[in-house]
């Protein structure tokens, strides 16, 4: 059944079946960690924000080198980063990631992963997740030894950045990007490095916001594709009948 709901006015449920840089100002603290302005340009990096623009960058992917935005072209993408080449955990997901191709691309997806390691370890490294996991990886795996990419997108461990001395250069999270045919970052996601991400739920929010784009549309807590939908306070009871059919309402 479809629903209303009330909060500063009425909102309605629809089904869902029926609608299918920030500038780099040197810091004043002196606690900053030094690595910091070593390991990004004197270029700005930019404040990463939902609705803001992905920064545009060039790298040495498996697949060759890359314009960053080339690459995106008119199709929704996702950027998911990874500490190491071999780790257990990531090996399980870009395993994970390459059995959904098909998903992916029913919903205009491209898929780019990136790690800590260079080419020749990614290649060593493709051919044991696809053995490992029995998938087959057809989308590129950046090479970010130098952690470029990773620091344009923050996509380092707080705590890794107080223990340089021991490590060199700070340890890679697992982040999700999820950006739009317009390069703008809609959803982003941030995993420590010892837990795994959930493909499902990658999938979901990709369902979510092309549903909310193409529908005008919001959705509740744990939607998946086929549930009912909110219609937002803005559209009255009577006009979303007439745009969706099938609505109920909730407290009118």
């Amino acid at each position: 059944m479809a629903s209303l709901l009330y909060r500063a006015a009425p909102r309605a449920l629809a089904r869902s079946s029926a609608l299918m840089g920030r500038s780099q100002i040197p810091s004043k603290r002196s606690t900053l960690p030094l690595q910091r302005y070593l390991a990004t340009a004197a270029t700005e990096q930019p404040r990463l924000r939902l609705g803001s623009e992905a920064p545009n960058f060039t790298a040495q992917t498996t697949q060759g080198e890359i314009d960053f935005h080339q690459f995106i072209a008119n199709k929704w993408t996702i950027l998911f980063s990874h500490p190491a080449d071999f780790t257990p955990v990531c090996t399980t997901e870009l395993g994970a990631f390459a059995k959904l191709k098909g998903e992916f691309e029913k919903r205009n997806v491209k898929m780019i992963g990136l790690s800590a390691n260079d080419l020749g370890s990614h290649d060593r490294w493709i051919k044991d997740i696809d053995e490992i996991s029995g998938s087959n990886i057809q989308f590129p795996i950046i090479a970010d030894s130098d952690r470029k990419v990773a620091w344009l997108y923050d996509m380092v461990d707080q705590q890794d950045l107080t223990n340089i001395d021991q490590k060199g250069i700070a340890f890679t999270i697992r982040s999700v990007f999820v950006i739009d045919p317009n390069k703008k970052i809609r959803l982003t996601m941030m995993y420590p490095a010892s837990t795994g991400r959930n493909t499902a739920e990658v999938l979901r929010v990709i369902d979510s916001l092309q549903t909310g784009d193409k529908k005008g549309v919001t959705t509740p807590i744990d939607w998946t594709a086929g549930e009912d939908v909110i219609v937002p306070p803005t559209v009255s009871t009577a006009d979303a009948k007439k745009k969706f059919g099938q609505v109920r309402e909730l407290k009118p």
